[in-house]
């Protein structure tokens, strides 16, 4: 049986962190496709209806709770884990972002190649249960 590959979208305004994270991903038999902001990141997450989005906060065209609370309001992507990458690290982010936003989790920049794997993995195995 072919192992099919898990697509995420990551939605991040610096190419770099797309790259690396592309990089780190890919390896793990995952196809990332990068958005550099949050309207082009809702066009690909309505398009290709990823099994995860990595997304990023802080973003020049579009905040990601307005991309995240769009997701969640839209029928077609709320069911869509959402994986929170900031450099906002600041823990009463973090308590905003788990438990009133309900995101799936919430890696700090900067974070190592495993943190990001196992959040990934974390977040898609509760996901195969519901």
């Amino acid at each position: 049986m072919v192992e099919v590959s898990r697509k995420i979208v990551y939605i991040e305004d610096e190419q770099e962190m797309i790259d690396l994270v592309r990089l780190i991903l890919v390896r793990k038999g995952y196809e990332v496709i990068g958005a550099s902001g949050g309207r082009e990141g809702l066009d690909q997450i309505r398009k290709l209806l990823p099994d995860v989005v990595l997304l990023d906060l802080m973003m020049p065209d579009m905040d990601g709770w307005d991309v995240y609370q769009q997701m969640k309001a839209d029928e077609s992507t709320r069911h869509i884990p959402v994986i929170v990458v900031t450099a906002k690290a600041q823990s009463i982010d973090k308590v905003l972002g788990l438990h009133i936003a309900r995101v799936e989790d919430y890696i700090s920049k900067p974070f190592s190649p495993q943190e990001l794997v196992n959040s990934l993995e974390r977040v898609l195995a509760k996901a195969a249960l519901h």
